[in-house]
């Protein structure tokens, strides 16, 4: 009988491997086409808009994350935080997200999930991210799916090879959608921060963004007392069709407008000139450009006399949680194209204002002639931010007004805008009187008044007048004085020339 020849042991290896190989082979071939179907599964925001907060360079867009090539990556600015959303173009009924990161990965980040861009619900949330391809169940339905890294692992930024959604859409195949529309009426909002578009269409970082802050839901002692001081700001420019927010750098693409405090303000602005500017504000530390629609009777401007009051109040019950304005924040208050007079009166102290006349939604159609009447107007800007942008597409969406806790705890910031800062309150007074038919604003009839500001207070300054006005819980003026109690410990926070000593 023939003996068979012992193989060596690395041909044995071999062919055990080429067994092993065999075996698998042909048990794909018998169970592959029931995992086929989940293998060719296209995920649903493969080659659907995608926006970030910032990129790295124009080499590593939000769209590399979506478009379907491991090769290509999205990469953001090396700060904290950053985020990545994408627009599945309609509602969808949400199982997993999928994230294949680059070695610059989050160790802390969050999923928001929402129907509208506007309303956002957190579906997870980790403090101890790994990195690498990560699969995320979560349920749902939404159009939109936005990630926010909030730690870093490395230096660098956030980096992601693909951001893949996987659900199942409502959309035909063929359909359109178009992107949410920006906010069109004036008055209180709770516009979240992260609707449609980018960073160059008009989401600016803040440098130094405030995370990890909640709303503040305590009851403060004096919480019905005065919680406030005044900006005193005298016109400064006017009848300018600049708009350094709305447009920037195109001067005269604007309808006219009354600017007050920075006199440098115009379409070109940037905090930069702002810092090097003049002010007509009391306060010198005050540079900030504050603007507003100019008032016409027929064809004639009419200017506010002498300072006008901007008010700096809490908007929170919790007024010791309001913290200063970042440098460089700006916002729209109101909207120029509004037509909803409702919406306008909810966001005034008595509406439109003239002698006995309250409550008006409108430029009042006369007043008594008298030379003391004056037209007025006290409209409130929002006073929660996000704490992570400076502006927004719209100029809104970064900011949002307070809600009611319906409890002791009173007015808060809602959980998406959280940072509670100065609430602004324009109180004008134009010198028109008498027959008001003509009497309108450049921007339209009453109810499209609005205003804008772009913050370059002096940081020790604005942080000095709100700490010794708004939480020590005072009623100052523009020198942080208050003058129902001359015997406090600290009466004036500005000296007689209106500078932090």
């Amino acid at each position: 009988m023939r003996t068979l020849r012992r193989l060596p042991r690395s041909r044995r290896f071999t062919l055990a491997g080429i067994a092993v190989a065999v075996v698998a082979l042909l048990g794909w071939f018998a169970t592959g086409p029931l995992h086929s179907a989940t293998a060719d599964e296209k995920p649903l925001s493969q080659g659907k808009p995608a926006t970030a907060s910032s990129t790295e360079g124009r080499g590593y867009p939000a769209s590399a994350a979506v478009d379907g090539d491991a090769g290509t990556r999205w990469s953001s600015a090396f700060a904290d935080p950053q985020w990545l959303q994408v627009d599945l173009g309609a509602p969808a009924t949400l199982g997993r997200v999928v994230l294949n990161w680059e070695r610059a990965y989050a160790t802390a980040f969050t999923l928001q999930i929402s129907s509208d861009a506007t309303t956002w619900t957190q579906v997870y949330a980790t403090q101890s991210g790994t990195g690498g391809k990560q699969t995320i169940p979560v349920a749902g339905t939404a159009r939109y799916v936005r990630l926010t890294g909030t730690a870093r692992a490395t230096g660098y930024g956030y980096s992601l090879w693909e951001f893949q959604v996987f659900g199942t859409s409502s959309a035909p195949a063929t359909a359109t959608v178009n992107p949410p529309a920006s906010p069109s009426g004036a008055g209180p909002s709770s516009a979240g921060p992260v609707p449609t578009g980018s960073a160059a269409a008009g989401w600016i970082m803040a440098p130094n963004p405030v995370t990890n802050v909640k709303p503040s839901h305590e009851v403060p002692p004096n919480k019905g007392g005065f919680h406030e001081f005044q900006a005193n700001c005298s016109v400064s420019r006017t009848n300018l069709g600049d708009d350094p927010i709305v447009f920037p750098n195109l001067p005269g693409a604007s309808h006219l407008h009354t600017f007050m405090g920075n006199t440098t303000t115009n379409a070109a602005t940037t905090i930069d000139s702002l810092t090097k500017g003049q002010t007509t504000c009391k306060a010198k530390g005050d540079l900030s450009a504050y603007w507003m629609p100019t008032l016409l009777n027929g064809d004639v401007a009419v200017n506010p006399e002498g300072p006008q009051v901007i008010y700096y109040k809490t908007g929170v019950t919790d007024y010791r949680s309001v913290r200063p304005f970042p440098k460089g924040l700006r916002f729209v208050v109101g909207n120029a194209k509004n037509t909803d007079a409702d919406k306008f009166l909810a966001a005034t102290e008595k509406g439109f204002e003239c002698g006995d006349s309250y409550e008006n939604k409108d430029i009042p159609k006369s007043c008594p002639t008298d030379r003391s009447v004056k037209l007025n107007i006290r409209y409130q800007a929002p006073s929660c931010w996000d704490g992570l942008h400076l502006d927004s597409p719209d100029h809104q969406s970064h900011m949002a007004y307070p809600i009611d806790s319906h409890s002791a705890a009173g007015m808060v910031c809602p959980d998406d805008h959280p940072v509670a800062v100065p609430k602004l309150e324009f109180k004008m007074a134009w010198p028109v009187n008498g027959d008001m038919s003509k009497v309108h604003f450049s921007s339209g009839a009453g109810p499209t008044f609005h205003y804008d500001f772009i913050n370059a207070w002096d940081d020790r300054t604005l942080a000095a007048m709100i700490n010794g006005c708004i939480v020590a819980a005072r009623q100052c003026d523009a020198q942080g004085h208050d003058g129902r109690d001359d015997q406090q410990p600290a009466p004036y926070v500005l000296n007689n020339d209106y500078l932090l000593p």
